[in-house]
């Protein structure tokens, strides 16, 4: 049986990108110390082990960090020393909705905002199981018409894992209610987003083996404390599941090695088939957080370029 990527191998909106030699060996030796430990990240008792694992990606030169509050949520400035006034980036960190904060993920969002050249801000929305769903959801909300209130007139939305998760959430909700301020809104980035949270998809199956960080049960437990009883097949939880039509453009990265492959694959799928301007780029050999492999991966690197070339875009746009 064919798998989703292999079906639409040859689709326009689905670029591959081959995994060199040298980033070969790199992963080679990075699962050999990872692996011993797949899925046993568990419960809240896992979140200094995960900030300690975002500490170790490669601070971006000339960026300052800046605690920081917008729209009634708390975070982290990352400012590169020539940032455009005006625009911004808000970069909504990965964890499981268990996980993560702000602290922790600013180099990865320093890096983004260095790319672009604009500031970014990475909210430390609430986490669960103290605060279950729709929290998350509630608090990003809020820093977007934060950053709009400070007078931020054009902002991008990027987000990794349960980030992109929250990032595409986000899209759905301004793209559903535009009467809302969306128009400052001018595309977004999602890295390995967590679209379904039915864990459905069929490289759960696919991609357990060659997936170095997470598990199946794992990943059901971590939702179960995310949901606290509700539905993961509502759309308002799943973006898989949403009414994508007049979506802002959108651009996902995944690795072909991570058990979240296919929800990548179905939701641009989904989202060129409602209209939108999406496109996946799908990295051979990497895996989930690749991209905090900054400065040792070529990977890494060339998706940082595409994500600041794609950004860079949208905002000149935007400004016409």
């Amino acid at each position: 049986m064919q798998t989703l990527e292999e079906v639409h191998s040859t689709a326009s909106w689905l670029l591959h990108h081959p995994l060199s030699s040298e980033d070969q060996a790199a992963m080679a030796a990075m699962r050999a110390i990872v692996e011993p430990n797949k899925g046993k990240l568990q419960g809240i008792a896992a979140r200094v082990s995960f900030d300690a694992i975002m500490e170790h990606v490669a601070a971006p030169a000339g960026v300052v960090y800046e605690a920081g509050r917008v729209g009634g949520v708390s975070g982290w400035w990352c400012r590169p020393e020539t940032a455009r006034r005006g625009q911004a980036v808000m970069h909504i960190h990965g964890g499981w909705f268990n996980w993560g904060s702000a602290h922790a993920f600013r180099h990865l969002a320093g890096h983004i905002a260095a790319g672009v050249g604009v500031a970014a801000f990475v909210p430390d929305y609430r986490l669960a199981p103290e605060h279950p769903f729709p929290a998350a959801a509630e608090d990003v909300r809020a820093c977007y018409f934060g950053l709009v209130e400070q007078g931020f007139s054009k902002i991008a939305i990027t987000g990794d894992s349960a980030g992109g998760t929250l990032a595409i959430g986000l899209l759905v909700h301004l793209a559903a209610n535009s009467a809302l301020g969306g128009e400052a809104l001018v595309g977004g980035v999602a890295l390995s987003p967590v679209t379904d949270l039915t864990l459905s998809g069929e490289s759960w199956s696919t991609r357990a083996l060659a997936d170095p960080y997470f598990t199946q049960p794992q990943a059901a437990e971590l939702v179960a404390s995310y949901l606290d009883g509700d539905d993961p097949a509502d759309p308002k939880a799943s973006p898989l599941y949403a009414d994508l039509k007049n979506l802002v453009p959108i651009r996902v990265h995944v690795g072909s090695d991570e058990v979240l492959l296919d929800d990548s694959i179905r939701f641009v799928e989904r989202a060129v088939a409602a209209g939108v301007d999406a496109r996946l780029d799908v990295w051979e050999g990497m895996v989930h957080g690749y991209l905090g492999g900054l400065g040792r991966l070529a990977a890494s690197t060339e998706t940082l370029q595409l994500i600041s070339e794609f950004l860079n875009d949208r905002f000149a746009r935007a400004a016409k």
